[in-house]
């Protein structure tokens, strides 16, 4: 995500105490690495919806919502993946003594760029799969098991027996 590309300005919106807000700026997702692996947003430059409400004079709640999908290879097979993210995120700033401080807010205004691409990094699950269930690769010859439920290869030789091979009975 490009950062710096979404910026609002929270004192510049005049809310006061209990007042609140919706927004939908437009934040640009960049690549994501993950796993070792990299994912692309779809789409890239994406509305997202922004509730901003006034909270104590010098507060703010915040709530960051959007939808996008990450699309790469999959974890476990490697063949494409296409992964659809609900993202919903939540921030409190409130300056002063209560010490409850966001990253994302700084000098009355909110990144929401930056905030957009932590929480969708957060959203995504341990594994991106190109399917549910998928059967990955074989561990010994590097086969999709997806393709071939059947496949299999014969049992390794227990290797404490490994000495009898050496043995020749003609």
């Amino acid at each position: 995500m490009a950062e710096g590309d979404s910026t609002i300005d929270l004192d510049g919106l005049g809310l006061t105490v209990g007042e609140g807000r919706r927004l939908e700026p437009v934040v640009t997702l960049g690549e994501l690495r993950f796993g070792g692996e990299d994912y692309e947003p779809v789409p890239r430059e994406l509305p997202v919806r922004l509730d901003v409400s006034r909270i104590n004079g010098d507060g703010w709640a915040l709530r960051l919502a959007f939808t996008v999908s990450l699309e790469g290879r999959c974890m476990r097979c490697l063949e494409p993946a296409h992964e659809k993210l609900e993202v919903d995120a939540r921030e409190a700033e409130q300056a002063g003594e209560s010490g409850v401080e966001s990253p994302y807010v700084h000098d009355g205004e909110l990144d929401v760029a930056a905030w957009a691409r932590d929480a969708l990094a957060l959203a995504v699950p341990a594994q991106v799969l190109c399917r549910e269930g998928c059967l990955g690769l074989c561990p010994k010859c590097g086969a999709n098991l997806n393709e071939d439920r059947a496949h299999e290869h014969p049992p390794d030789k227990d290797p404490r027996w490994s000495k009898l091979d050496e043995l020749r009975f003609d």
